[in-house]
């Protein structure tokens, strides 16, 4: 008899909800049912003995099979009220109804059988134990059908409302130009996907040859997960990567998606059970889906990283023909790149601004060395030669349809402009200067002001501030002025960075 082993599965009873004025009536239904089975499962009582209780009952317990309901208690009606309130009011469509009356010849109306969904109608004489326990089969029997029927519905719509979101979180994430708006849109609609709100996507920097360097660069982070890379997590995240596999650890849940390029992205999930069948196949499209997208996100970041590398570089050997430090277009860069996120300029547009606001002295790669070196005072005619640069600078970059150097074709040309009109080349008023070149103009008056030239030795901060709230309206945009003093501490931690 291996069916009464312990080490078999205990299966939950059936639940049977019996609802009598007569405790008499409970008694006897429960010892006639006591050896029932359907399925293996045994049955389940509740209690009530009113119509009122049943109800409570009803609303209190959720998974009842079926219920054992007198017509008669306190009303006459009192059964068929609750028949009523089950299925109308509580919304119960599953529970099975058998309705059971004393009273010989009181059979409810046929509406009422029809509307309520009602299982059976029977007196509770003609209720010997053959036909109690049929009943009782039949009943069960068609609940456990409605309810195979009903949960086959449900993950059908489960999986439905997953492949919406999945296209939904897909169009979002596609929108996303560069690797860290990518990153962080994914890590968004993943945890939307699953109803999470801790997570974390990594990718492999790399073999590392660095004794204790973390092999894994975090792209993006949501909710409470510590910043560094523990040992428990980077044994966790090494498993899934050796195995090729994506494992529950605890509460953590570490995906492994690999892409076309052979390398992996890694997704932490914490503060979960359990991955649901359904919810890893929904991950699975997902990522999948989006592979290719990050693929072509990692290629065009390496092209604007080289880009911006290159054009910093060329910027250094602009700045090397004149008096100007090595380090000024990279504090440039980040000035610039503080002050666009104070103004609160879209991510790609500040990134953008940063890597093309080295260039904004190339023109002076034609300017002759006999102008751009002179140590005295440049005489009308030089200084019309000088004037040339932002022109000639338009002229190398112009023409250009990547986003970076069509940004840097401005700033070259316009970052000698001045907010009152009076600047040049074009003589250029307020809001008619490219923001960008307003930004590159109050940036390069910071750090000339700040750092020792030939012909002057560096000001002090404070000296530095007032003499920008001087210009501020005549040279320079007031906007961005103030910004600038605003976070002139961010400003000078980037002196101290990258000094002379």
């Amino acid at each position: 008899m291996s069916f009464l082993s312990s080490a078999a599965p205990k299966l939950a009873p059936w639940k049977v909800l019996l609802v009598d004025d007569e405790p008499d009536i409970h008694d006897i239904t429960k010892l006639t049912l006591s050896r029932f089975r359907l399925d293996g499962r045994a049955l389940s009582f509740v209690h009530a003995y009113s119509g009122a209780e049943a109800k409570e009952v009803l609303a209190r317990e959720k998974d009842i099979a079926l219920v054992f309901l007198d017509v008669v208690m306190e009303n006459e009606d009192s059964g068929l009220e609750v028949a009523r309130w089950m299925r109308q009011d509580l919304d119960n469509q599953f529970t099975r109804i058998v309705l059971r009356t004393g009273q010989p010849g009181q059979a409810p109306e046929e509406r009422v059988i029809v509307d309520y969904d009602i299982n059976d109608y029977k007196e509770k004489t003609e209720l010997d134990r053959t036909k109690l326990f049929t009943t009782t089969f039949a009943a069960l029997r068609a609940y456990r059908d409605i309810m195979k029927v009903e949960d086959a519905r449900r993950a059908q719509q489960t999986y439905r409302e997953g492949l919406e979101r999945v296209i939904a979180a897909s169009t979002h994430i596609f929108q996303q130009r560069n690797l860290k708006d990518f990153a962080n849109g994914l890590l968004q609609q993943v945890v939307a996907l699953l109803r999470l709100d801790q997570s974390m996507l990594l990718r492999l920097k790399g073999a590392s040859v660095i004794t204790g360097e973390s092999q894994y660069e975090v792209l993006a982070q949501i909710g409470d997960l510590a910043g560094e890379i523990g040992p428990e997590l980077v044994a966790q995240l090494d498993d899934a990567r050796h195995n090729r596999i994506s494992r529950l650890h605890g509460d953590t849940y570490v995906g492994y998606f690999p892409n076309s390029s052979g390398k992996a992205s890694l997704l932490v999930l914490k503060g979960v059970d359990e991955i649901a069948e359904i919810d890893a196949q929904l991950l699975e499209v997902f990522c999948s889906g989006v592979a290719i997208a990050f693929d072509n996100i990692l290629l065009n970041q390496e092209i604007t990283d080289t880009q911006a590398e290159l054009i910093l570089r060329l910027g250094d050997v602009v700045e090397s023909r004149s008096y100007e430090a090595g380090n000024h277009v990279r504090r440039m860069s980040q000035v610039c790149y503080m002050l666009a996120q104070a103004a609160g300029m879209p991510e790609d547009e500040v990134a953008t601004l940063m890597h093309a606001a080295p260039m904004h002295d190339v023109g002076k790669i034609a300017t002759p060395d006999a102008v751009l070196l002179k140590p005295g005072k440049l005489t009308e005619d030089e200084w019309e030669i000088m004037k040339q640069h932002p022109t000639v600078g338009l002229q190398i970059l112009d023409g250009s349809q990547r986003p970076i150097l069509k940004a840097a074709a401005v700033i070259a040309h316009q970052h000698h402009e001045k907010y009152d009109g009076t600047g040049y080349p074009q003589g250029l008023k307020g809001e008619a200067i490219h923001p960008y070149a307003r930004i590159v103009a109050v940036a390069d008056v910071f750090d000339a002001l700040s750092h020792k030239r030939c012909y002057k030795d560096a000001w002090p901060a404070a000296k530095v501030t007032e003499h920008l709230r001087e210009v501020a309206g005549h040279h320079l945009d007031p906007h961005y002025v103030d910004l600038l003093i605003k976070n002139m501490d961010k400003a000078l931690a980037i002196n101290e960075a990258w000094p002379d």
